[in-house]
């Protein structure tokens, strides 16, 4: 596996937003080079703030319009604007009809894959980050804090699929008092969810903490008593087995994934 972060030009990303995509492409051409991807087609994990998604439960019989008409109600957008599109998550013969709905500006999306496009790449498919950390994260149930991003990220998952998606700021480095600053939007973003599943997210689930400067265990230590959740760094990802043909995968650029 190649990996590789860079930051990019002034002004041509804005919280997580493509506002330039000549100068993204100048910062992502470079960086493919120095990593030595020669893939040409991409899975593209784009800022939650391009989009947002909501998880509906319906009933076991509901028809397309009806989950057409669910999604109009908890997503208010412009049709001129936005775009929509969902997805089923669970046999509606079981219980209930588990949907994941999405609906993006399309004129967000459109700088991201010119973007992409100008760095000489294809993009196959573009996807919110929080989707893509729900397939990498090593636990079906937990809360991801990424304090490398700006302004930092949290997503919490249930079931490997993301239920919430917040993000805030971190003012200065990580000092003494950084469990004390960081605990209130953990704490916002599980009350939340709490309330939304009726309690239904377990104190053992655990935060995971991915940064770009080390961590002391006692910070991680501070965290979990204000939360009332195990906090451990996130694990690195395992790695993919030899006998697996690459060659036939997608190249996976995080492309608004670290600093912005």
């Amino acid at each position: 596996m190649r990996c590789a972060s860079s930051v990019v030009p002034d002004g041509a990303s804005v919280g997580g937003k493509v506002a330039d995509p000549a100068g993204v492409a100048r910062a992502l051409k470079p960086l493919l080079a120095r990593a030595e991807i020669t893939q040409t087609r991409a899975l593209v994990a784009a800022s939650d703030s391009v989009a947002t998604f909501r998880i509906l439960h319906l009933a076991p019989t509901s028809t397309p319009r009806d989950v057409d008409a669910a999604i109009a109600r908890e997503l208010s957008f412009d049709p001129q604007k936005m775009a929509t599109r969902w997805t089923q998550l669970a046999d509606p013969q079981v219980q209930e009809r588990i949907v994941y709905a999405a609906a993006w500006d399309q004129g967000l999306v459109k700088n991201i894959t010119e973007a992409v496009k100008l760095a000489g790449l294809e993009p196959m498919v573009v996807e919110l980050k929080s989707a893509s950390v729900a397939r990498a994260v090593p636990a079906p149930a937990c809360v991801v804090l990424d304090l490398s991003s700006d302004p930092a990220e949290i997503f919490l998952i249930d079931d490997h699929v993301p239920q919430i998606w917040h993000s805030f700021r971190v003012n200065g480095p990580m000092g003494d008092d950084a469990a004390a600053a960081l605990a209130p939007a953990l704490r916002t973003a599980l009350r939340f969810y709490r309330r939304q599943s009726n309690g239904d997210f377990g104190r053992a689930a655990p935060v995971f903490v991915s940064s770009e400067q080390a961590l002391p265990s006692q910070l991680l230590t501070e965290l979990a008593g204000l939360i009332g959740q195990p906090v451990m760094l996130l694990p690195v990802p395992p790695r993919v087995p030899p006998n697996v043909r690459h060659s036939t995968y997608l190249a996976c650029l995080g492309l608004l994934m670290r600093r912005s």
